[in-house]
């Protein structure tokens, strides 16, 4: 069964049961400065799983495109993948475990075709903050699944929470089982042998953990769900790896054929690495060195270094693009629309890092041999460091060079020098993902607000063309990317800051309206990744000043935001300004 039909069946098969179809969200998340990437469907939706009302219901379900990039030295064997799609439905205080159990069956069985007996699943086993969940293990029952294919694990198997204090709560995980003999008598779900692969996972939120570490039921209950497309279809079409199937399959023969030395794990890595970079690219995504635009590097990088060690012409690249982009545009048909340029980005890309790559290699290939005779296994850190200073080369690149010729860095000191590189590597992610659900404090609720009016802002000063391409928010400032082809002068930049000010000071109320899609943008509202909106939309409107699409959250009036100021105005890409301000 191909992925696109799997992906259908599951929109179809929820549609029915009462779930509105909402739009993938983009993989550059808006306003949220905890992840560098979208990196799970329930993601977009934390305010709603929080208490706010979503526009679209209380039963939803989607497609999300997600980028995880913890895995990047991973890819290259049979299963780990960057780039990957989830399938998901949610209930926002509707129903719980009995209906979402029945649904998860059926759908496997029914729809897929999935027999019963090649089902296994797992509930929490309780301990002593929470009861065993007995509910999930009689829905499970009650739906078909016999004693012996049921199993009870702890809090590392069958549970979730966001951080360390937050909405959390037991889960239920269903496995797929792939006919491989057993590798013991107590072979189970948990193992790694390859018999069982998980296939969905169903996290019921009914309990609250405070900072004390007490857990409370939760007012509003809800279900959150995950099933992953590629390893789905892969299973259901009978294959052992996604590389496989037939997302991956048309450009893994391209490369076969291409080659001049045969490397599996490189194909893999070209092709997994081709397809993360153009979806990203296609969201916006640019090469840059810091945050999510060093992981597009990075993965970019890898992929020509790969291509090199096949001895594949890279003048073929827009070939094999062209290859991948076929086999993927039933599913993002955006990557044919958007093909010139993501050919481009990475084109230019490929040619900047041949030249750092043709003087880092030669480099780095004294570096070792000098290693080597001098009888040490380990590379010193400041001589990986000193190949970044020096030549540009990746860290993480001299890491995995390194790895193939049997020399080991030294990691400990590596990531002191490299601390305020972190986040362009694969632990940025990891560090600045923590779950999703964590909440949005007093200060980011009044930056949030303040971008609605720095937009409003730039289009009064600047023009009509300023568009909103980004934003970040912490705690400490608000960052803003628009659409602008020259730098601010210094009038222009006090013209905004002032007119920000003369906004806050008018202390107009925020208002928060819900309305049909196209009446909104009748009204002029402005949104970014328009997309992701689905039919009915919250809309915020700040008087005369300013309506747009938005999820949200904001404080009530404008004076409660402070003094704005401008701390840095700046280039961000080709034809986009960045605006780094606070509120004093």
């Amino acid at each position: 069964m191909k992925a696109i039909e799997i992906r259908n069946k599951y929109l179809n098969y929820f549609k029915k049961h009462g779930h509105t179809i909402i739009p993938s969200a983009p993989l550059i998340p808006e306003n949220d400065p905890s992840v560098l990437f979208t990196t799970a469907g329930m993601q977009p939706l934390v305010p709603y799983l929080l208490g706010q009302k979503h526009p679209a219901g209380t039963r939803l379900t989607d497609y999300q495109k997600c980028v995880r990039t913890n895995d990047i030295d991973e890819v290259g064997d049979n299963r780990h993948l960057t780039y990957f799609e989830m399938l998901g439905n949610w209930s926002l205080g509707d129903y719980f475990k009995e209906e979402s159990i029945a649904m998860s069956y059926e759908f496997l069985t029914k729809e897929l075709g999935i027999p019963n007996e090649k089902l296994s699943v797992t509930c929490f086993a309780g301990d002593e903050d929470c009861a065993k969940d007995t509910v999930a293990y009689e829905c499970w029952k009650k739906a078909g699944i016999p004693d012996e294919r049921i199993y009870f694990y702890g809090k590392e198997d069958n549970w979730w929470i966001a951080g360390e204090e937050g909405p959390c709560g037991p889960d239920t995980e269903m496995f797929y089982d792939t006919g491989k003999p057993a590798c013991s008598e107590n072979c189970q779900p948990s193992c790694d042998c390859g018999k069982y692969v998980e296939i969905w996972n169903n996290v019921f939120m009914e309990f609250y953990k405070d900072s004390k570490g007490n857990y409370t039921k939760l007012k509003q209950q809800n279900v959150d769900t995950g099933l992953g497309l590629e390893r789905m279809t892969m299973l259901l079409e009978g294959k052992e790896t996604p590389y496989e199937i037939e997302l991956f399959a048309p450009v893994m023969e391209k490369l076969e054929k291409l080659q001049k030395v045969d490397n599996i794990q490189s194909r893999r890595i070209v092709a997994e690495h081709l397809r993360s970079s153009m979806m990203i690219i296609n969201d916006g995504g640019r090469p840059s060195n810091v945050d999510r635009g060093y992981i597009l590097r990075r993965l970019l990088r890898r992929m020509t270094r790969h291509l090199n060690k096949l001895e594949i012409n890279l003048d073929l690249l827009p070939e094999i693009i062209d290859v991948s982009i076929d086999s993927l545009k039933e599913l993002y048909p955006e990557l044919e629309k958007n093909k010139a340029t993501i050919i481009s980005v990475i084109e230019e890309e490929k040619n900047k890092f041949m030249r750092t790559l043709k003087n880092g290699e030669k480099e780095f290939e004294k570096v070792v041999n000098k290693a080597k005779m001098q009888g040490k296994d380990t590379l010193d850190t400041q001589v990986v460091f000193n190949l970044y200073e020096t030549y540009g080369f990746p860290p993480e690149m001299t890491v995995e060079l390194a790895k193939e010729q049997g020399i080991k860095v030294d990691m400990e000191n590596f990531d002191k020098l490299f601390k305020e590189h972190q986040d362009k590597s694969r632990l940025g992610s990891d560090q600045k993902f923590k779950g999703g659900l964590a909440s949005t404090g007093e200060k980011e609720t009044k930056y949030h607000t303040a971008t609605h009016l720095l937009n409003a802002a730039l289009k009064v000063v600047l023009g009509e063309h300023v568009h909103q391409k980004g934003s970040n928010i912490t705690e400490e400032r608000l960052r803003f990317d628009f659409s602008h082809n020259s730098k601010l002068t210094e009038e222009e930049k006090k013209k905004v800051e002032d007119l920000v000010n003369e906004y806050i000071k008018m202390d107009i109320p925020v208002e928060k309206l819900e309305m049909k899609k196209d009446e909104a943008l009748k009204k002029g509202a402005e949104a970014m990744f328009l997309d992701k909106y689905g039919d009915v939309v919250t809309v915020y409107k700040i008087g005369d000043v300013s309506i747009e699409l938005c999820g949200g959250p904001h404080v009530n009036r404008t004076s409660e935001l402070g003094h704005f100021k401008i701390k840095k105005e700046e280039a961000s890409s080709a034809g986009v300004r960045r605006i780094k301000a606070i509120l004093e």
